[in-house]
């Protein structure tokens, strides 16, 4: 039996969700101290594992500083939680259950109906 077995499957990144995610850590991590893991410092510094691994190896990197970007955390932990766009048609990140469009799809929604309605209203007493 070897060593992988006993461990869960982690879930891995991409060369660009890896690059995003160094720089959460770097921006957002309580335990990171100028790429060293307070959390393994033993009176010697050791090197944050989250800065060196493709897998999510720290829970607490899983827990606390992953979720504050929700597109990557959707993308690593919700492959299948991404929604897609019904106006382009691109997956994102839903902010609420009920979301249908992307922010740049909802913006432009949004101020096509407002043009629609001042059109529609304009002259009226």
């Amino acid at each position: 039996m070897s060593c992988n077995s006993t461990m869960p499957d982690l879930p891995r990144m991409t060369e660009a969700q890896f690059r995003r995610a160094k720089k959460l850590i770097r921006k957002l991590c309580a335990n990171c101290d100028n790429g060293n893991c307070l959390l393994l410092d033993d009176g010697e510094a050791c090197v944050c594992p989250q800065l060196i691994s493709y897998s999510l190896l720290c829970k607490y990197f899983r827990a606390a500083v992953l979720p504050a970007d929700r597109e990557l955390y959707a993308e690593i932990m919700d492959a299948d939680a991404r929604k897609r766009c019904a106006e382009c048609g691109r997956p994102f990140a839903a902010e609420s259950k009920n979301a249908r469009y992307c922010k740049t799809c909802a913006a432009n929604r949004t101020r096509r109906k407002k043009r629609e309605w001042a059109a529609k209203n304009r002259g009226r007493p």
